[in-house]
């Protein structure tokens, strides 16, 4: 007769191997994804950046001795003068058909 005896420090061992894998594991996976969620973060907010060729519309405030703020008021102003022609042109294609 042979007699089987459980080998209860074998198993511990196993198991305490298998849970610093594991953890090991999940470990590695956690900071892969929180890497990719930061790199298409980044990815996000470039999309979203304002495009701006040399800044020069931001360093600029003085030209041709007018203020920046004025030039702006200016440039507004001619754009809606520019979408009332725009507008009054596509009134008047409308009303022609």
């Amino acid at each position: 007769m042979s007699q089987h005896h459980p080998s209860s420090s074998g198993s511990l061992a196993t198991l305490v191997t298998g849970a610093v894998i594991g953890a090991a594991g999940l470990a590695f996976w956690l900071l892969n994804e929180a890497d990719r969620r930061r790199r298409l973060g980044q990815q996000r907010s470039m999309l979203y950046a304002p495009r701006m060729q040399d800044g020069s519309e931001v360093l600029n405030t003085h030209l041709n001795g007018r203020s920046g703020n004025q030039q702006l008021e200016e440039r507004v102003e001619r754009l809606n003068a520019e979408i009332a022609r725009v507008r009054s042109q596509l009134e008047q294609l409308g009303s022609e058909d």
